[in-house]
């Protein structure tokens, strides 16, 4: 497991806003749940709206690419957005990332419940035994 701190994120949305500081975008949007941290951060750092919807114009962010099926859905809409993540578990091609891991390790972000995270690893983990 590798936990991510608020120090982390600090920095994750420091590197994005000075890639992006420069973009005329109409707003930023989180893909729920985890995106929506890290949308707010861009936000206010951006000076840009938080977005209640996506649209071709505007930069939508997530925590994390691991298979991209959460990523590759909306760009399938909206094929002109701008996408980026907190960490990315595969190289880069269309989105941008903060961060880019070739670890297979479970990612605990810092507003996540920790306890439930464990457990929830867990659980895969036991799941996919024999696999």
């Amino acid at each position: 497991m590798k936990q991510l701190s608020w120090a982390d994120f600090d920095s994750c949305v420091q590197v994005l806003t000075q890639r992006y500081g420069g973009r005329s975008f109409d707003g930023v949007f989180g893909i729920p749940r985890g995106g929506l941290c890290l949308a707010v951060g861009l936000s206010h750092s951006l000076d840009l709206p938080l977005l209640t919807a996506p649209n071709n114009h505007c930069l939508i962010v997530d925590d994390v690419f691991e298979t991209g099926q959460t990523m590759q859905g909306l760009r399938g809409q909206w094929p002109q957005a701008t996408y980026a993540v907190w960490v990315s578990k595969a190289p880069l091609q269309w989105w941008d990332a903060a961060e880019v891991t070739a670890s297979s390790q479970w990612i605990l972000f810092p507003w996540e419940n920790a306890a439930a995270f464990i457990a929830d690893e867990n659980n895969y983990r036991q799941s996919h035994l024999g696999s």
